[in-house]
């Protein structure tokens, strides 16, 4: 993508570190992880990894923007003046971690005015951190990312899937959306770590992301990396989808593709939305 606007250099760079760090503590400890409690009747867990990994995220970043808000998956809202807004996920997949599945990422955004400028995410199993800032592309392990090729393949896409803990296992339009994909997909990935997803996706290895009244907390960062990495994000009726994280999950539906495979998905998606 052209480069445009102000590059966000020294955010970027505590960003990565603190993923880094962050990620390097996950991995040392993947082993040892003790669940905490269960959030609330979804399932969703909180571990002690969470805690440890946020707290060296949050002080790196108030340590270097002390005046700038965080919003943060297990802290909350540590409010401020301005117009900047962290957003952090120090351990997106928690549960994957607690049944000791070795798939997980930290995820850390920076938004202005609620629009998302910065994504860093960092996959700790691998060692390998992808970022993006808004108007100069999406980057990592080799170098620019370029997304999902444009066109259909022959077999159906690999989608990846996610959708809000507020939703119900019986939800209408949630069961609807999966069977859809279901039947007209070669594989459905429902991976319980959003970011994964993004990162898939940005780097061009599965063709699409669907997202239903998706977390607010990781959705602009990943979806961030899959936009400057080429890819079209649409709401499910296929209009412009802007990723935000406030407000209520309602406007937090998506489709993000390419091409025919995006043209696909909405029509399917669509017919059943």
């Amino acid at each position: 993508m052209p480069s445009n606007g102000p590059d966000f250099d020294r955010e970027r760079r505590v960003a990565v570190a603190a993923a880094e760090e962050a990620g390097g503590l996950l991995r040392r400890r993947f082993g040892a992880v003790h669940c905490l409690r269960t959030k609330d009747e979804s399932g969703d867990v909180q571990v002690d990894l969470d805690l440890a990994a946020e707290s060296l995220v949050l002080g790196r970043i108030r340590r270097h923007f002390p005046d700038d808000r965080i919003l943060s998956e297990e802290a909350g809202l540590l409010d401020a003046a301005g117009e900047r807004t962290w957003l952090v996920d120090p351990l997106d997949g928690s549960n994957n971690v607690a049944i000791g599945l070795p798939a997980y990422a930290v995820g850390i955004g920076l938004c202005l005015a609620g629009v998302p400028v910065l994504g860093v995410v960092h996959e700790p199993v691998t060692g390998q951190t992808w970022h993006a800032v808004r108007g100069h592309g999406a980057h990592g392990g080799e170098g620019v990312l370029t997304g999902p090729a444009p066109g259909l393949p022959s077999p159906g896409p690999v989608v990846a899937w996610t959708q809000g803990y507020a939703v119900r296992r019986g939800d209408a339009t949630a069961v609807a959306l999966r069977g859809a994909l279901e039947l007209h997909s070669r594989r459905v990935l429902q991976l319980w770590a959003p970011l994964l997803g993004w990162s898939l996706l940005a780097r061009g290895t599965i063709d699409a992301f669907v997202g239903y009244r998706a977390e607010g907390v990781d959705l602009p960062t990943g979806a961030l990396l899959a936009a400057e990495a080429g890819v079209e994000l649409r709401t499910l009726f296929g209009a412009p989808f802007t990723p935000g994280f406030a407000g209520d999950d309602s406007g937090r539906s998506f489709v993000a593709a390419r091409g025919e495979t995006l043209a696909f998905l909405l029509r399917e998606v669509g017919a059943v939305a």
